[in-house]
């Protein structure tokens, strides 16, 4: 079993390294973040990764497998979370399924499901993700011979990758109606601002 993060300092980075450790208990495991490194197996996994694999490369194992948080084909593209979270969803579907040359197109394994309260901030709804994620992918190994798969059907729609840009409070607006804005900033590399007087305020 072979496992990409191709972002160093991805936030799934814990859950990664937690999950090669959990899956060496039973299989040979290896944990790469240069997709270039990637060698013949019977998996890989695709852990948060920002750029789409060759033919190639995804040729190498049997089976390549992304965890991605819409209802495929709808949602594709980035940051579908937070996108969905600001559209005021609660419910976020998880999908599993193989991956192609194309942006969240390959055939599905599994559909499951995160609850949010409405409540939980950043870290809270990617510890949710997180634990949702590894929880999915165990389940597949665990059954790798008899999971089947089918195409993706229905009407297909993709967001945007999110910018700091996205990150900005409208003081016309009251704090609850930009509540959810709040949730899914990242503190860190995009924090909440707002412009007054031309001045930016963090």
């Amino acid at each position: 079993i072979k496992i990409l993060t191709d972002n160093e300092n991805s936030w799934i980075i814990p859950y990664a390294k937690n999950l090669t450790k959990e899956l060496k208990i039973k299989h040979n495991v290896s944990h790469y973040y240069n997709s270039e490194e990637i060698s013949k197996g019977d998996l890989l996994i695709l852990l948060s990764c920002e750029r789409l694999l060759s033919k190639s490369i995804l040729s190498l194992n049997t089976k390549n497998i992304v965890i991605h948080p819409s209802k495929l084909p709808k949602g594709k593209g980035w940051s579908p979370l937070a996108w969905q979270i600001l559209e005021g969803k609660n419910k976020i579907p998880i999908t599993l399924f193989e991956a192609n040359e194309n942006l969240d197109s390959g055939d599905i394994y599994l559909v499951d499901y995160i609850e949010l309260s409405g409540h939980e901030l950043n870290d809270e709804i990617k510890k949710k993700q997180g634990e949702k994620t590894i929880e999915m992918i165990k389940y597949f190994v665990n059954n790798f011979d008899e999971m089947a798969s089918h195409s993706q059907s229905g009407e297909e729609s993709v967001y945007s990758k999110r910018t700091k840009k996205d990150s900005e409070l409208d003081i016309g607006k009251t704090l609850d109606e930009q509540f959810n804005l709040l949730r899914v900033v990242d503190n860190e590399r995009y924090p909440a601002y707002f412009i007054k007087n031309d001045k930016k305020y963090l």
